[in-house]
């Protein structure tokens, strides 16, 4: 990786990093805190709201550090990866393409490049490669995307229970 490479990785490991622990840190201590975070995600659909938003401080938080320090990059990358699948599936699709209408099109693009994190590796500037422990190429973007949905697909299939449209009394 040239010097360009090692710098354009790290700059993406530490936006990517600090924009989801300040948003980890706004789910939890930011405007409604837990429990207006819980009764959002309750809102979407999830059961059991409260777990629901300190396992999105923790995660997003955690993933967030990781990433920012470039250890267990794919598996941080994985974390980022679900975490924008649920969004995106939950609050966002329905909302069409466009941020600004509340589309999909801010957590496509965390995702997408957390996948091509994953898939560079985290450079030379890094605990990962401090320790030897580098898992990048098709490796580490098949961990972050496979970890990712399954992940995805593990929560939605456990805690969510969207509400059903109600009938009206109409024949």
């Amino acid at each position: 990786m040239t010097g360009a490479e090692a710098f354009a990785v790290l700059l993406l490991r530490l936006v990517i990093g600090a924009t989801m622990v300040v948003h980890g840190l706004n789910h939890w201590r930011g405007g409604g805190r837990i429990a207006g975070t819980a009764g959002w995600f309750e809102g979407l659909g999830l059961r059991n709201g409260r777990l629901q938003a300190w396992m999105s401080v923790a995660t997003e938080i955690g993933a967030g550090a990781l990433l920012a320090a470039g250890l267990l990059t794919p598996l941080a990358c994985a974390a980022v990866v679900s975490v924008m699948l649920v969004a995106g599936l939950l609050a966002h699709r329905g909302n069409g393409f466009f941020v600004f209408k509340d589309g999909y099109e801010y957590v496509l693009v965390l995702a997408v490049a957390c996948l091509s994190l994953a898939t560079l590796g985290p450079g030379p500037w890094s605990l990962d490669a401090a320790l030897d422990v580098e898992v990048a190429g098709w490796t580490g973007g098949g961990v972050a995307l496979g970890v990712g949905v399954v992940a995805t697909t593990g929560l939605l299939a456990t805690f969510w229970r969207p509400k059903k449209p109600e009938r009206s009394g109409k024949a």
